[in-house]
């Protein structure tokens, strides 16, 4: 006698329980990936918003940028900020401007101090007496305003000449000069190197 078996009709495999972990994987690398890659853009436009400020905006559009090297004028302006100066015809030089100037004594440097005196003489000289703000007592000169522009003090920009500074250093400077373009040599480089994802492997990372 013959015994016939019923086999079950067939059908779609039992799917796989997903191994732990393996899904997130790659969302997680490529968010970390975009990531990397959006900062690292931030930080160049940055850095060329920034040269563009200090380097060339004086050039293009007259005003001037320097560093505060001393407290005299603080909390206003702290050493190591910057602050943007633009051009002012010397007759409208009013008390409590803060102006750039050369002083008249020593090494004729320039400071910036606020304006606490103004005599505008019959020939059109224009002598200021000036003092710090974070000072007790004047500024020991006063000071002839010579040519027809001063610089008055329009916008501070907090700590940026520490950064300056620092990359004014000897071996900063160096490491700007030749680490840079091989930094940047080796990164255009791993970018054409660097092995595609084909669809093969896309059907892996699914699977």
């Amino acid at each position: 006698m013959t015994a016939i078996l019923t086999l079950p009709a067939p059908g779609a495999a039992r799917a796989l329980p997903p191994v732990p972990g393996r899904t997130t994987a790659p969302v997680l690398r490529r968010v970390a990936a975009g990531t990397a890659r959006w900062a690292t853009r931030a930080l160049v436009g940055i850095a060329v918003l920034a040269f563009a400020g200090l380097a060339l905006g004086p050039h293009a559009f007259g005003y001037r940028t320097m560093t505060m090297l001393t407290g005299s004028m603080a909390p206003v302006i702290d050493p190591g900020d910057v602050v943007i100066t633009t051009p002012l015809a010397v007759a409208d030089v009013t008390e409590g401007m803060i102006i750039s100037y050369h002083i008249p004594i020593d090494d004729h440097r320039v400071v910036t101090h606020r304006v606490i005196d103004v005599d505008h003489a019959a020939d059109g000289t224009v002598t200021v007496q000036t003092r710090g703000d974070a000072n007790d007592h004047p500024d020991p000169w006063t000071a002839v305003l010579e040519g027809d522009t001063a610089y008055q003090v329009q916008a501070v920009i907090p700590e940026v000449g520490q950064v300056i500074t620092a990359l004014r250093t000897p071996w900063i400077n160096h490491l700007l000069v030749y680490g840079a373009p091989t930094l940047l040599a080796g990164w255009l480089l791993l970018t054409i190197w660097r092995p595609t994802t084909t669809d093969h492997d896309q059907d892996e990372e699914r699977e």
